[in-house]
């Protein structure tokens, strides 16, 4: 008798190392058992307001967006995205002083993004915003506008970390160097959160499944490269290793201590600046 197959649907970001962390499930690597992954690459934002109505089992959210999941999940405590010492930036034609860009428009890739909090928390303050798609933020920031409306600044996310230098544009701040400074700690940036309403064993073999793909990958790193580098826009096959490298290591297949206690952190300080409207205890699995 052939035991049920459970349809696991899986939501990640069409960048590099989302893409690098489920290779292995992607691709058939691994053997899943009883579960069936079905895969949807999309935007964080959307993703995170997604994952409001709880659409999807198993998915990529903010950490910021997770004070206002935590009754329909739990954090997986392998598929972080960290910044150690490194993370989102605002970058423009000109750079500016924190003072300076209080005052200026800034495209950013979504409320809900970790990038968005960090960046209110840096600057103490609320500011004008354009929510652009994270892949033309570059764009706009170079262009000085989007759909019409003005754009000083962007706060740019994923693979344009590694790019915006292309465009022209400087550096203002990255908030994981910030982070780092203030704190000795990687800046949370994403994780991969799983349904409570699954039940113990599912979140169980679902969350060790996903460990597999990520160690997968890290095994065979070159084959895992090469799926990834098809969603690296803009990066060539180097770029494309460092980036895999910055968001896809130890870290993403374990919080570890000092991960949990900088997520607990940033959600305290979000809530403590009115920001975050839930303090919510992450529950890691």
């Amino acid at each position: 008798m052939t035991a049920t197959t459970q349809l696991i649907r899986v939501g990640h970001s069409p960048d590099p190392d989302d893409a690098f962390m489920f290779y292995a499930l992607a691709c058939d690597k691994i053997d899943t058992g009883n579960y069936r992954f079905e895969h949807e690459l999309v935007d964080i934002e959307t993703l995170n307001h997604r994952a409001l109505t709880g659409e999807l089992e198993l998915t990529a959210i903010s950490i910021h967006a997770y004070a206002e999941l935590a009754d329909i999940y739990a954090i997986c405590n392998c598929g972080a995205s960290m910044g150690d010492n490194y993370g989102p930036m605002v970058v423009g034609k000109q750079k500016y002083t924190a003072d300076e860009l209080k005052d200026k428009v800034i495209a950013i890739p979504g409320t809900m993004t970790s990038a968005y909090l960090a960046l209110r928390l840096f600057l103490d303050a609320d500011f004008k915003y354009v929510v652009v798609p994270f892949d033309q933020i570059i764009e706009a920031a170079a262009a000085g506008e989007f759909n019409g409306e003005k754009v000083d600044v962007g706060l740019i996310i994923h693979e344009g970390q590694l790019t915006f230098g292309t465009e022209n544009l400087v550096l203002s701040v990255d908030l994981g160097v910030w982070w780092h400074d203030l704190y000795n700690l990687p800046l949370p940036l994403g994780a991969n959160a799983i349904r409570r309403d699954l039940g113990a064993e599912a979140i169980k073999d679902v969350t060790r499944l996903l460990k597999e793909s990520i160690q997968y990958g890290l095994d065979n790193r070159e084959a895992a490269l090469e799926y990834a580098a098809q969603f690296g826009r803009g990066l060539d096959d180097e770029l494309a290793d460092k980036f895999v490298g910055m968001y896809v290591n130890e870290m993403t297949l374990d919080f570890g201590d000092d991960g949990r206690k900088s997520v607990n952190l940033f959600l305290e300080q979000g809530f403590e600046a009115g920001i975050v409207k839930t303090l919510a205890k992450p529950d890691f699995v």
